[in-house]
């Protein structure tokens, strides 16, 4: 990774420090770092984490400081034993030892989609994940000093404190603010943008191509990426793509699209490489195909960061566990008239809107096991996010945690406090990297994705309600803060083709293969863990369209940590290089 530039390293009187990503802007890592190693040697802890996204090591002159930025995009791992840590690294799989494999961590990992990156349990027993906003202070030699998360704190907290009766074109100023400033830390030398044609990654492009067209960022080139279907329902798309690459290119006329043909591309496809080669399971290791056919094109041209439209669902629309505020505050009647107003908003029905952001919320896992008793008779019917899937074994969850775990994941995904929840649990939900960072070093970039920039959600949580939900208009702030961008044949669609004839295709042609994967798994793990038959019918259940999102990301889970065991095993080029702690590091 050093070879490739995502690895910064810089000296000063302070000490040393080494800097996976950027801090502050990709165009400048190297000031960025420095400002870094020179905040934490002058106060002793940094006061404030500065925005970017990036994993560092900093050696002071008395100690040693391991941290992440509080949207942890970059992963960071240490080997600790008896209070001393003996080294450090940004893969776990360099860490572990492959005969000492810690099983909570599995459990915590079969709750849910979300349940790896906030926690500080690896796969390997002694292996620890540094977690996002965290600092860890180590003594010289590598005794454990402390472990502290930062807050965000007050002055991070922009400019909307007091936003209340702010209307939809006021609210829609304060996110365009906070996203141009977000893309503007991402342009690098080579900036490549996704485009897709909807309203997210259009609007992400515009703003790029916006900054660099009126020379107001400096970078030296624009690549517009994009996938190609030529047939099926994804070919609908592409009218909205092209009108996205006319418009972008109408602002930076020399910006280069790359359109990537994908219509062979199917989930599942290659699924025992990408699902066994990654440094820890991972749950999107389906759609890893479709992500890497555009990664590889990306590199081909030497791009430096790679942006997104990832994250706006959850972070530029209205939060819907308003709801949950009003019922929690004896607002009846205002949240059954707001309610009425979402189903209508969103084409569902009342019931459905109180049950997910009112009921679910305040009893999450009695909700789910009530779900399950009145959807019997399939293996994914009713399963949904934290309960135990039936092809868990009831022995393994029991002795090593299940229930506690899922408990602690419904807790960190809606909280005491659901409304607040909502935003970290979609700083880990809309943006699963782990196929980005485990070809960085061959492809020399990372994803990044201004929408979770910490700027755009503190400005998306202060922003009131009534300014950002109107029914029928989803993302209403977005749209108002690109009216002067996005062309109208994007700005004003309400429904974008979603990725589900990918995922129908793949089961399709790859569940045989997934089957026959679980049926000759040899770890002794996975017999441990799974009954194999029921797993293998909710393969065939998926096939056949039973189900929904949350049963088959429960499947998806399972099938990348079978392969995942079957490909482990001590290999060569680990993804992230292994820094050792020892006596006289510093000398």
């Amino acid at each position: 990774m050093a070879r490739q530039g995502l690895v910064t390293t810089v000296s000063s009187p302070a000490g040393t420090a080494a800097v996976v990503g950027w801090v502050g802007s990709a165009r400048d890592r190297v000031a960025g770092a420095r400002g870094l190693l020179d905040d934490v040697g002058r106060s002793g802890a940094t006061s404030r984490l500065p925005i970017g996204d990036y994993a560092a090591v900093l050696v002071c002159r008395d100690r040693i400081v391991l941290m992440r930025d509080d949207r942890a995009r970059i992963p960071l791992f240490f080997r600790e034993s008896g209070g001393r840590v003996s080294a450090v690294s940004t893969s776990a799989r360099s860490l572990g030892d492959f005969e000492e494999l810690e099983r909570r961590y599995f459990c915590r990992y079969l709750t849910g989609n979300m349940a790896q990156p906030h926690s500080a349990l690896t796969p390997f027993s002694g292996v620890h994940r540094v977690l996002g906003g965290e600092i860890v202070e180590l003594s010289i030699t590598g005794q454990m000093r402390g472990r502290v998360r930062r807050r965000v704190g007050e002055a991070d907290d922009l400019r909307v404190s007091a936003a209340e009766g702010l209307s939809l074109s006021g609210a829609a100023r304060y996110l365009r603010l906070a996203l141009e400033n977000a893309v503007g830390r991402r342009v690098g030398r080579t900036t490549a943008c996704h485009v897709s044609g909807g309203t997210d990654s259009t609007s992400i492009a515009l703003l790029a191509a916006r900054l660099l067209g009126a020379g107001r960022a400096r970078g030296e080139d624009l690549v517009l990426l994009a996938g190609r279907f030529d047939r099926g329902e994804l070919a609908g798309e592409q009218p909205y793509l092209e009108e996205a690459m006319k418009e972008i290119r109408r602002l930076a006329p020399a910006a280069r699209p790359m359109i990537v043909d994908v219509r062979d591309v199917a989930d599942f496809d290659d699924f025992q490489d990408h699902a066994g080669d990654a440094d820890e399971p991972h749950a999107h290791a389906f759609r890893a195909p479709f992500w890497s056919r555009l990664h590889g094109t990306a590199a081909e041209l030497g791009c430096d960061i790679l942006m997104t439209g990832c994250g706006a669902d959850p972070i530029a629309d209205a939060n819907p566990m308003h709801l949950h505020i009003l019922a929690r505050t004896g607002q009846l009647r205002q949240m059954t008239k707001q309610a009425r107003a979402w189903a209508a908003g969103t084409e569902r029905g009342v019931r459905d809107v109180v049950y997910h952001y009112v009921m679910r919320p305040a009893l999450p896992l009695a909700a789910e096991q009530i779900t399950a008793l009145v959807r019997r008779g399939t293996v994914l019917g009713g399963l949904g996010s934290f309960a135990r899937p039936r092809w868990l074994r009831a022995g393994f969850a029991r002795a090593h945690g299940y229930r506690e775990a899922s408990i602690a994941e419904s807790r960190f995904v809606l909280g005491r406090r659901p409304e607040e929840s909502f935003f970290e649990a979609a700083n880990y939900l809309a943006a699963p990297d782990a196929v980005s960072w485990h070809r960085a070093p061959r492809d020399g970039f990372f994803l990044s994705h201004p929408f979770l920039d910490r700027e755009v959600v503190t400005t998306m949580r202060r922003l009131p309600v009534e300014a950002t939900f109107h029914p029928g208009r989803p993302k209403a702030v977005l749209r108002e803060a690109m009216k002067d961008l996005l062309p109208s044949l994007i700005r004003d669609r309400t429904v974008k083709i979603p990725f589900d004839q990918l995922y129908a295709r793949g089961l399709r042609t790859h569940g045989d293969a997934l089957i026959d994967l679980c049926r000759s798994a040899r770890h002794p793990l996975v017999e441990e863990m799974f009954d194999i038959e029921v797993l293998c019918r909710a393969v065939r259940e998926a096939q056949l369209g039973v189900g929904n999102a949350e049963s088959w990301d429960r499947m998806n889970s399972s099938l990348a940590l079978v392969a995942w065991l079957e490909r482990l095993a001590p290999r060569s080029g680990a993804t992230g290089a292994v820094t050792p702690v020892i006596d006289g590091c510093c000398s």
